[in-house]
């Protein structure tokens, strides 16, 4: 009977991180969210994403501070708890302030992915519902928001709708609903002729108002 000669295995090399290093990132990120933290209360608050974004060289009101709360799956505005800071760090392998900022541009891109985008655009929604059980965003806020998320992609879309939503008296606040509407409306609708939009579908009449609006416009223009 031949003889089988024994090889010695050799260990396979993972390459996923070893818990020693995943350790080590958290703790730093740990430390990172730390040193913006309010230690009476356990989260970052609003004056600490105030220092952040100092920090990161960036405005409290840029569109890149959402993402990054999107990143975290943020509940309240204006505050990251710490699972929530790091949720969206480790996410984006960023354990120090010039890890964080040299991933912005990145985590721009991911949420420019149309894949990713229509969650977020959901998500800016729902995180500006500052109050217990609020459904709704006032019209002036919806207006500012909807230029921040939106605008950059549909400008004319945008533009041309909260010019209406500021003429028209009929609605006061915005629900969730008519928001991801114009969304699917700036998507799917030829602007600014209109040509495709059939009001027998399944809008929500805030966008056959508009739509009308926009037809009046351009007869009596």
């Amino acid at each position: 009977m031949p003889r089988v000669s024994k090889r010695k295995s050799h260990p396979v090399k993972s390459s996923e991180p070893s818990p020693k290093k995943i350790t080590k990132e958290v703790e730093r990120i740990d430390s990172f969210f730390a040193s913006y933290a309010n230690t009476s209360i356990g989260m970052i608050d609003p004056e600490g994403v105030e220092k952040l974004c100092s920090d990161l060289s960036v405005e409290h009101t840029d569109v890149r501070v959402l993402m990054l709360a999107w990143k975290m799956n943020a509940k309240k505005q204006g505050y990251f708890t710490q699972d929530e800071w790091r949720t969206g760090l480790k996410s984006l392998h960023a354990d120090t302030l010039k890890k964080l900022k040299k991933q912005l541009p990145e985590l721009q891109k991911e949420v420019a992915m149309e894949e990713n985008f229509e969650d977020f655009y959901s998500f800016s929604f729902r995180y500006c519902l500052t109050e217990d059980k609020q459904k709704n965003l006032d019209i002036e806020t919806a207006c500012v928001l909807l230029n921040l998320v939106l605008g950059p992609a549909y400008n004319l879309q945008v533009d041309s709708f909260i010019e209406y939503l500021k003429f028209q008296k009929e609605y006061k606040v915005i629900n969730m609903d008519q928001w991801t509407n114009f969304y699917r409306f700036c998507q799917e609708i030829e602007f600014p002729d209109l040509k495709n939009y059939d009001d027998c579908l399944a809008w929500p009449i805030i966008l056959d108002n508009f739509v009308d609006w926009l037809r009046e416009k351009s007869t009596s223009a």
